[in-house]
């Protein structure tokens, strides 16, 4: 049976956040840092059968600490983040490799969009599992506008367009391919995982997944996923 594995992106510094003391991923809510939130999101479902955890190497202690406080099991390795994002999962993917078959789900997730729900990692495997990779997406509530090289405007339509969220999920050996193929030529730059694979020519697949499904990069956002939290509890606390 093909495993599900989490790569969990936590190697940020979170300049946009104004923060000194430490980065974005370890403010804490209620006691509890973000990148904790988001594990355990992942560490509850049912179909996941492992986590590995991409963090910047100084706080790599403080964060084991953490995963044992909070009773997080999954996570079978944690390494350190390379001088790009892009290298950062290369290091995570290929950790990945080490404890799992080649042809597993992997999940590429940012630490800090906490926000997502168990139906769309459920989403993410099924599609993955019968198309071979997927992005989840919102749908935009905005026009787009998109300057061409020559100057001009071009402006695609509303209902057409969709903006690329997380996770991002592939076969493994399949994103390590890509990978693979990137560092050889000397490319270490790429936005993200959908991004490459497109380049290297692979058809992507997209699920739509919740609107609240945020990154949290300033302060704003950290409000906003505050109150988001919130509201579940109330949720749960009034049964409504």
């Amino acid at each position: 049976m093909r495993k599900n594995i989490a790569v969990i992106f936590a190697g940020g510094s979170g300049k946009r956040m104004n923060t000194v003391s430490r980065p974005k991923q370890f403010l804490e809510l209620q006691g509890k840092p973000i990148i904790i939130f988001t594990l355990e999101l992942f560490d509850l479902h049912p179909e996941v059968d492992g986590i590995v955890v991409v963090c910047i190497e100084p706080w790599i202690p403080f964060l084991k600490k953490q995963l044992k406080k909070f009773e997080i099991t999954k996570v079978v390795e944690i390494v350190p983040g390379g001088e790009t994002g892009q290298d950062s999962i290369y290091n995570g993917l290929a950790a990945a490799a080490k404890h799992f078959p080649g042809d597993s789900c992997v999940m590429i997730h940012d630490g800090v969009r906490p926000l997502i729900v168990e139906q769309t990692i459920s989403d993410n495997i099924r599609t993955v599992s019968e198309k071979g990779n997927c992005i989840t997406c919102i749908p935009a509530t905005e026009t787009f506008v998109v300057k061409q090289e020559d100057g001009e405007l071009k402006i695609p339509s509303r209902a057409q367009s969709l903006i690329a969220r997380a996770p991002q999920s592939f076969i493994l050996e399949d994103i390590l391919d890509a990978h693979e193929k990137a560092r050889e030529e000397g490319k270490h730059d790429f936005i993200d995982s959908c991004t490459m694979m497109s380049y290297y020519g692979y058809h992507i697949n997209t699920i739509i997944g919740p609107m609240e499904n945020i990154k949290i990069t300033t302060p704003s956002d950290f409000f906003i996923f505050r109150a988001m939290v919130e509201v579940h509890e109330n949720q749960q606390i009034f049964g409504y």
